[in-house]
């Protein structure tokens, strides 16, 4: 597939961000990064409707956190996330429920010296995240996957990793984070039809 590479500077308080790089990808997965760099490896998913894909699973191994973006759908999904890595969730629009009380709509996740503004929907955007020092954006809600570079911050939808929506790919996403620099990377989950993994349930 096709990659798009940049790169982004450090990030220090009250500095704009400059361009991060980015990535699309469907390869195999890359290795943690090593303990000796600080580098942080994010796994990011999004729109999984209560369904707990394996391969998802596999995918985001060997993150240091996860990010989920919201319609978790089900507190059991939250459960197997946190067996692979801590989890950092926001509330979709289809989350209901006491759990999904619990989870805020917008979150700040800091990784690697970089910050990063995570929401559901893009379009509840409030604020412009370069004026306010966000490397990266990263929004769920339509079940797209993309990777965008605007102003020089990055937007990252890791498309749903839940039932499959018409035609559209199935993924998760990787965000590896350095010094304030953020490479973000799509990864196409190679999924026919899904067997129920047994959390949540599984696609029709």
């Amino acid at each position: 597939m096709k990659r798009r590479a940049g790169s982004e500077p450090d990030i220090a308080p009250g500095s704009r961000p400059q361009s991060p790089s980015s990535r699309l990808s469907s390869g195999p997965r890359p290795q943690a990064p090593s303990s000796g760099l600080s580098s942080r490896l994010v796994g990011v998913i999004s729109d999984t409707h209560g369904l707990v894909r394996p391969e998802a699973l596999e995918a985001l191994a060997g993150s240091e956190l996860i990010v989920h973006a919201g319609d978790v759908g089900s507190p059991e999904v939250l459960e197997a996330l946190a067996r692979v890595a801590p989890v950092v969730a926001v509330r979709g629009n289809n989350d209901r429920g006491a759990w999904a009380g619990a989870l805020p709509e917008r979150e700040v996740v800091e990784a690697g010296g970089a910050s990063i503004y995570v929401l559901h929907d893009l379009k509840e955007l409030d604020l412009d995240p370069a004026a306010e020092g966000f490397a990266a954006v990263v929004a769920g809600h339509s079940h797209t996957p993309s990777i965008e570079t605007r102003g020089g911050v990055l937007y990252l939808n890791p498309g749903s990793a839940g039932p499959r929506r018409f035609r559209l790919p199935v993924a998760v996403a990787r965000l590896r984070v350095a010094a304030g620099r953020c490479e973000a990377e799509l990864v196409l989950l190679d999924v026919v039809r899904i067997q129920d993994s047994g959390v949540g349930r599984s696609e029709p």
